[in-house]
């Protein structure tokens, strides 16, 4: 098949193709700049020139493809409201692209949606269209395009990581260094979910092989890490304290990134790992934070 893939030279995106042209596919990789043009060309892949600030620029891609795998995502958290809705347009406009067809729309979202409230972990079938997080909208905007009959697959992200990268673990690591601390929010059990970025490039090929229409997929390989055991790595990598600060002080702290500081994003993969004989075994988020 043809795959056109947003956010090609990006974490995820780079790492997902090499398995595409693996199992044959010829892959169509957004490109926004020359950069990005010559690192696809030199790896094999067709580049395409468009944006997702212009929606409309990338239907001609998606209409030559067979299948579209969406992981661009303008990471800019203080605009993560208007991003979100950025974000909506342009599964809205992908899936306009193929409107009428067979073709298969893997989107992506967050596991965080998946939380039913209750304290459990965040599982594949929870879905509140009122959730309070700004990334409903990815979501509900694949909803939309099923209801006009076309194939939607949603893979939700946890932590994702290597030694380069952490997630929004890797702003946190900065938040510490700035301040000369590594803090994490007192008697709150705030815990983030996680997965190696190789474990997560596996699923989203397994989810485009395998996968069913209208399901969700939870990319988890570690399903609860406290955030104190995050702050007590991230103070020994770095060589400063630890330490717990009361909820009050969290804006002080960690300024922007108190949206998710006291958040308890633990998540489930039990079911996307049955369905998809998805096996994760890669190395931890705290052994690569110590790595890194």
């Amino acid at each position: 098949m043809k795959i056109f893939v947003t956010g090609a030279t990006g974490f995820i995106g780079s790492h997902i193709i090499p398995l595409l042209q693996k199992d044959g596919h010829q892959v169509i990789g957004l490109s926004r700049s020359n950069k990005s043009t010559d690192t696809l060309l030199k790896i094999g892949v067709e580049p395409y020139l468009g944006t997702i600030d212009d929606p409309e620029t990338l239907i001609y891609a998606a209409q030559r493809a067979d299948a579209i795998i969406h992981t661009a995502f303008d990471h800019d958290f203080t605009r993560f409201v208007e991003n979100c809705e950025k974000d909506r347009n342009v599964i809205l406009t992908l899936g306009k692209a193929i409107e009428g067809t067979s073709k298969t729309l893997i989107i992506t979202s967050g596991v965080g949606i998946g939380d039913p409230g209750n304290g459990d972990l965040a599982n594949e079938f929870t879905f509140n269209p009122n959730h309070p997080n700004p990334r409903i909208a990815s979501e509900i905007a694949g909803n939309s395009l099923l209801e006009k009959g076309i194939d939607v697959r949603v893979v939700r992200l946890p932590q994702v990581h290597d030694t380069q990268h952490h997630g929004l673990i890797s702003t946190y690591i900065q938040i510490a260094a700035t301040q000369g601390l590594a803090a994490f929010v007192e008697n709150e059990l705030n815990s983030w979910s996680a997965c190696h970025v190789t474990d997560v490039a596996e699923l989203y090929r397994l989810v485009l092989k395998h996968g069913t229409k209208g399901m969700r997929y939870h990319a988890v390989g570690e399903e609860k890490i406290l955030a104190k055991d995050i702050a007590k790595a991230v103070s020994e990598k770095l060589n400063i304290p630890v330490r717990s600060i009361p909820k009050a002080q969290m804006n002080e702290y960690f300024g922007w990134f108190s949206m998710f500081a006291d958040k308890d994003l633990s998540a489930s993969s039990a079911w996307t790992r049955k369905n998809l004989n998805w096996q994760p075994n890669s190395i931890s988020l705290i052994s690569d934070i110590y790595a890194s």
